[in-house]
């Protein structure tokens, strides 16, 4: 990740507790799930299990749950936990990032239980999702890659995977738009997306991050793109037209 001027470096300079703790947890419990399938089979999230059998916690520990045969589903979690968690709990302090992981992760969670399941509250016969589990750090890790970009927009972050550099505002539209487009089937885009929007709501309400753009500041950012896409029009007809009368004037 390139900082500003000339710097270049590879991940945090200094890796705060908050994270280290963060990390030992979901290490712990997967090496559980490895121990008994129960850890697994109690901890994830559903919406038939959450709304229909009343099992309220599972919002918050599936996301301290990992794929327990592929271990890359931990690792990659972890490590971008690692890489954009520790410059943003440097930045903020321990309490009010963690504060913020949890509720993406909550937050992404009661989205995953609750938004599959307003069909059958509303008598649909097609539900297809309600037993569909989910496990994963991904929704509050989203949220963390989403606070990171909306506090140094302007960081360039060289990615490994197509190795191209982005400008960290690009991350999340980048990272959705290669899940949507080539991710595998077994992805929870609605867990991804969830914690990106109750990231974005809470970094909003909180008020303490300039970078997070409200629904007026987009509003407004869209009329002055408008007015620019209106006055280049101008300048491109009064173009056409002394190009025009220059051409008249060279004819005669």
């Amino acid at each position: 990740m390139n900082g500003r001027g000339n710097q270049i470096g590879f991940g945090p300079p200094v890796t705060p507790q908050v994270i280290k703790s963060i990390i030992i947890a979901n290490i712990v419990v997967f090496l559980g799930q490895q121990v008994s399938g129960a850890v697994t089979n109690y901890g994830v999230v559903s919406p038939e299990r959450v709304w229909l059998g009343f099992e309220l916690w599972r919002p918050f520990t599936y996301m301290w749950l990992h794929s327990p045969s592929s271990p890359l589903h931990i690792i990659f979690n972890m490590f971008a936990l690692w890489m954009f968690g520790s410059t943003l709990a440097l930045a903020w302090g321990e309490q009010r990032f963690l504060r913020f992981y949890l509720v993406c992760g909550v937050g992404a969670g009661v989205l995953i239980a609750t938004l599959p399941f307003l069909p059958y509250i509303m008598g649909s016969s097609y539900h297809p999702h309600l037993g569909v589990p989910t496990l994963g750090a991904s929704g509050a890790v989203m949220g963390v890659l989403l606070a990171y970009s909306f506090t140094w927009p302007n960081r360039t972050i060289q990615l490994l995977f197509p190795p191209i550099p982005l400008k960290a505002i690009w991350l999340i539209p980048f990272l959705l738009f290669m899940e949507l487009s080539s991710g595998p089937n077994n992805v929870s885009h609605l867990g991804h997306l969830g914690g990106v929007v109750v990231g974005w709501i809470y970094l909003v309400r909180e008020g303490r991050t300039p970078g997070a753009p409200t629904i007026e500041s987009l509003k407004l950012k869209w009329k002055r793109h408008q007015m620019r896409q209106k006055l280049r029009a101008v300048h491109d007809e009064e173009r056409r037209e002394r190009q025009k009368r220059d051409n008249d004037r060279r004819f005669h």
